[in-house]
């Protein structure tokens, strides 16, 4: 029995993850990832009055490292990696503990489309790093227009809050090229290593945000809320986002990173009673026409 058949066999959840990434396809992985993504912010803000801002960031990664833990075995895939890889899964946790804070840092401070617009930023130097024909590039171009569209990009009068949100919009880049590093040695491989990761994400920020979450262990609906955002925030997207990288080009992903305001959109609608301009509606449809336009290459692009 090889290595692979091995794990599979010791870690059922690892091999179920795996058959669940080749049966499906990767697109909606990362359309379920994207839905996420701005779900658990929006309540996230809701809980800053009640255990600060790095408070519900420990919340958050705590809950995703005590979930993954017992799926993963995160001491296990480090004692069996090589020193390269353990190195990789430590930056990759330091990146998504940092990174982590420094959003949360941000949405207290600016409205959530300005901090979107600069995380979107940095997306799009990989989709052009990726390209590889007029074809990606004028995809690029439709997207990034429909995206301005969406978004209102402008200064703010806080110099803190820009430069939490160019932290986050720089450490989500990493997090997009070591996320893809981890997912390239397949999608089990690549959920185990999350695992581990999210394991160094809580260590980094375990004496960071410890005091300010302690409320929430004294209020069960305060709790319970805090874990239901750290799932909705870090454990949902963060594995769909492992299971597209697993198979679709780091350029690919870059630019359909472009379909997060039309969710953050549609979600305003749903959730907040936010109902979109015609301006919006435009926006929107720019940025589908540019993702359904481009032509992905070869998964190790």
């Amino acid at each position: 029995m090889n290595d692979q058949a091995q794990a599979s066999t010791a870690n059922p959840a690892r091999s179920a993850l795996g058959g669940l990434a080749t049966g499906m396809p990767p697109h909606l992985w990362f359309c379920v990832s994207a839905i996420f993504h701005y779900l658990g912010p929006a309540f996230a803000v809701l809980l800053f009055p009640h255990v600060g801002v790095l408070g519900m960031a420990w919340l958050r990664i705590a809950t995703a490292a005590l979930i993954f833990a017992p799926l993963t075995r995160p001491w296990r895939t480090f004692a069996n990696a090589a020193p390269r890889a353990r190195l990789l899964l430590m930056a990759f946790g330091a990146c998504l503990a940092v990174m982590n804070c420094s959003f949360y840092q941000a949405l207290d401070r600016l409205p959530i489309s300005l901090v979107a617009a600069i995380e979107f930023v940095g997306t799009i130097g990989i989709a052009l790093a990726g390209l590889r024909s007029a074809r990606n590039l004028a995809a690029l171009a439709v997207a990034v227009a429909g995206t301005l569209l969406l978004i209102d990009v402008k200064w703010s009068s806080d110099p803190v809050g820009l430069f939490w949100a160019f932290l986050n919009g720089a450490l989500f880049v990493g997090y997009i090229v070591l996320g893809h590093r981890v997912a390239r040695a397949g999608a089990g491989d690549g959920i185990a290593g999350l695992g581990a990761a999210m394991a160094v994400a809580f260590l980094v920020v375990l004496p960071i945000g410890l005091t300010d979450a302690l409320p929430a262990f004294f209020s069960p609906p305060l709790l319970v809320a805090a874990i239901g955002v750290g799932i909705c925030s870090s454990v949902i997207p963060y594995v769909c986002d492992q299971l597209a990288m697993a198979r679709l080009p780091r350029a690919s992903f870059a630019l359909m990173l472009s379909l997060l305001p039309v969710t953050a959109t549609l979600i305003g609608v749903v959730v907040l009673r936010q109902v979109p301009t015609p301006a919006d509606c435009l926006g929107i449809a720019l940025v589908v026409a540019g993702v359904a336009f481009h032509k992905p290459g070869s998964a190790g692009s």
